[in-house]
């Protein structure tokens, strides 16, 4: 068996694990154990897996050194960061414990026995369900938030879904104890082996979206990645739901009134998203459309201030690491210009200088406009507001879109610019960033190809929805039937003979 290897980008220094590439009889072992458990999450009900996620958050809050410090070295990323970052893990645990005992997500949905205009009715009861074991696929950038104790496992296992993680090869350390941790949690509750479990090595991955026990798979990463996933998942006689979220520009469009109103403070919110956590967040805004008169001249010069004092950013790994670079310079070879850059020492490890380009709108191109994962971004100067329109329509759609207005911007601009970015992302942000993404209820995290390849969100309650499937009871004796479903359960919102109802 094929040894599992973890690097510091930091040093670039290699050295093995005591982990193994999954060969062919532990997936097979770990799929039907994962099979197996489907029964027991679904035996717990909405109220017992709330307390499952619970004990989850609470598990891998009292292993937070260990796990930290574990990402400090494969990742590169600051202790700071990745201690915020487990703490959003937690809370996205907590969120879909919170989620359960709502019990709206069910749809739960009544007809009783009636006559119609077509005749008798019969009586038909409707919730979603869960659809059974899922694939999830780790992110290089968040190893927590999005990777083994991440926000797609957290709504897997609320749906009532075992999940089965393919570790990122970035920080299969980091992978592992965050699944000890969670599997500590369901041992302590009672819970069977295949609650969760993790495989590691591509191979494994591959042949883990195409077992027939999985039902559904998630990944948080490049188009590249999804493409091999979905290639994969098409070799199989029946076809599975397949949710990525991918590849994202996030234009921010800086009206002239902000440029006068606030141009030094807008300039430190641009540096510190485009830079923070080495500018390999999925929200990173790679395109920043400033206007071409003084005060966005004032907001460009202290934007370049701030990059040319910024130092060396440590990357994750040795791939994102050569593709920024590429990157960098296929945006120059097409006519950005830069104009900050600062020298720093690349050392032994995957360490880069933050860079910012500059184009005049007439010069942004297809290329030019496209993702750069990594501390770059294209300041994209325009003399009229009306130009952009026609411009923000060809640019790539994404997780996001923003705008900065100011006090003296006319209300129909923004109106426009805004209508103009919903057609083409899935979240608008006015006067802010789109990094830093709220887990919440109202909080939709995905848009149009190529951010997202389906219409769904990774972020958020309403992510569980992705795990469940519709079923309908038609004539179901009382015994049969979920609870949820039966007259006396009023403690949910359900839509009863066409009306809601909720029971205060």
């Amino acid at each position: 068996m094929n040894v599992v290897s973890t690097v510091d980008p930091r040093d670039g220094r290699r050295r093995a694990t005591d982990l193994t590439e999954t060969d062919e009889s532990r997936l097979e072992a770990i799929a039907g154990q994962a099979s197996g458990a489907a029964q027991w999450l679904s035996g717990l009900g909405r109220l017992g897996r709330a307390e499952m996620l619970d004990a989850i958050a609470a598990s891998l809050e009292s292993h937070r050194a260990e796990l930290v410090a574990a990402a400090e070295t494969e990742t590169g990323l600051s202790h700071a960061r990745l201690d915020q970052e487990l703490t959003r893990a937690a809370l996205q645990f907590r969120l879909f414990g919170d989620v359960l005992r709502d019990g709206g997500y069910v749809e739960a949905a009544i007809d009783h026995a009636a006559e119609t205009p077509l005749g008798p009715g019969p009586d038909l009861r409707r919730m979603l369900v869960p659809l059974g074991p899922v694939a999830v696929f780790g992110a290089s950038n968040f190893p927590f938030a999005f990777s083994v104790a991440g926000g797609d496992t957290a709504a897997a296992l609320a749906a009532g879904c075992p999940t089965v993680l393919k570790a990122h090869p970035s920080h299969p350390l980091t992978s592992h104890a965050s699944a000890e941790a969670i599997g500590s949690a369901v041992r302590g509750l009672g819970g069977p082996d295949g609650v969760i479990a993790t495989v590691y090595g591509e191979q494994a991955g591959r042949a883990l979206v195409r077992h027939p026990a999985i039902r559904a798979a998630a990944l948080t990463g490049s188009v590249g990645a999804a493409r091999a996933i979905q290639a994969a998942i098409d070799e199989r006689p029946d076809p599975i739901p397949f949710y990525a979220e991918l590849s994202s520009v996030n234009p921010i469009v800086v009206l002239p009134g902000a440029s006068a109103d606030r141009a030094d403070q807008i300039a430190e919110g641009l540096f510190v998203s485009f830079t923070g956590s080495g500018g390999q967040l999925c929200t990173k805004p790679g395109l920043a459309f400033v206007s071409s008169d003084p005060d966005g001249e004032h907001l460009v010069d202290a934007l370049r201030e701030r990059v040319a004092a910024s130092g060396g950013t440590v990357l994750l790994n040795e791939r994102i690491r050569d593709a920024y670079e590429s990157g960098a310079r296929a945006f120059e070879r097409a006519g950005a210009e830069v104009v900050a850059r600062p020298v720093v020492d690349p050392g032994v490890g995957f360490t880069v200088a933050p860079t910012l380009l500059e184009v005049g709108l007439p010069g942004l191109t297809a290329e030019i406009a496209d993702e750069c994962f990594g501390p770059l971004m294209v300041v994209v100067r325009y003399r009229d507001v009306a130009d952009l329109d026609a411009v923000l329509a060809t640019v790539a759609p994404s997780l996001t879109g923003s705008v900065h207005l100011g006090p003296r911007d006319d209300a129909a601009v923004v109106r426009r610019l805004a209508d103009v970015l919903a057609a083409s992302s899935g979240r608008i942000v006015f006067d802010g960033y789109p990094t830093g993404v709220r887990v919440s209820w109202a909080q939709h995290h995905g848009g149009p190809w190529p951010s997202t390849n389906a219409v769904h969100t990774s972020v958020g309650a309403t992510s569980i929805r992705r795990f469940l499937r519709p079923l309908a009871w038609q004539n179901a004796p009382e015994w049969i039937l979920p609870e949820e479903l039966r007259d006396e359960y009023t403690v949910i919102p359900r839509r009863v003979d066409g009306r809601l109802e909720f029971d205060l």
